[in-house]
């Protein structure tokens, strides 16, 4: 079983990463394998609503949300990590977001999902709300934590000091890692996975 976590914020080893590697360390800890991807600080391409990559199966512009698309097998999990930029997550990966669930689809039904968001002093909740959305809408449970997944400081060296918030995301870990057992067992079970029916649009203007 493996998890990637998602780091959204431009600096590479920064408050979000430092947020990220102890939900990872607690992961690791139960047996769960771990990947950290940046997404980096170049302009990131929004979606376009091309709707090319129905055809394709990824995304027309070749970056690194072809690179993650491609690789979603691989992944039982995800988390996203965000810096909170005016109450809200990062632009950056907001673009590289829309991108990457869109044109990865129904590839994502069934993974374990979770935000895990660093501010300075406060956006936590607004942010964390923001990026739940992504998981939703796509059929993935959302794991959660002893508190909104949020951890505070200016600095890796003041988010280290958020006792409180570095154990939130120890326990989101462990959460993760249970659930992810959890599924594991009931597949070896004989539970079957959910069956969805035909996907019923309903537009509201006629």
């Amino acid at each position: 079983m493996k998890v990637l976590l998602i780091n959204g914020s431009p600096n590479e080893n920064g408050c979000t990463f430092t947020a990220l590697s102890e939900v990872a360390g607690a992961l690791n800890k139960r047996g769960i394998e771990t990947e950290i991807f940046w997404i980096g600080k170049k302009a990131m391409q929004g979606c376009i609503a091309c709707m090319k990559c129905s055809e394709l199966g990824h995304c027309v512009f070749n970056d690194k949300v072809v690179e993650i698309t491609s690789r979603l097998d691989e992944f039982d999990g995800v988390v996203i990590g965000s810096p909170v930029y005016y109450a809200g997550p990062n632009g950056s990966l907001l673009a590289f977001l829309d991108r990457l669930f869109f044109s990865g689809g129904a590839k994502w039904f069934g993974k374990l999902g979770a935000a895990v968001v660093s501010c300075r002093r406060s956006g936590t909740t607004a942010t964390f709300d923001r990026l739940n959305k992504y998981f939703t809408i796509m059929n993935m449970p959302i794991v959660a934590s002893q508190y909104w997944n949020g951890v505070h400081g200016n600095s890796p060296e003041e988010v280290k000091k958020d006792l409180e918030g570095l154990q939130t995301m120890r326990t989101l870990g462990e959460n993760m890692a249970w659930l992810l057992k959890s599924i594991e067992a009931g597949k070896k079970s004989g539970v079957p996975a959910p069956e969805y029916e035909e996907h019923v649009f309903t537009n509201f203007i006629r």
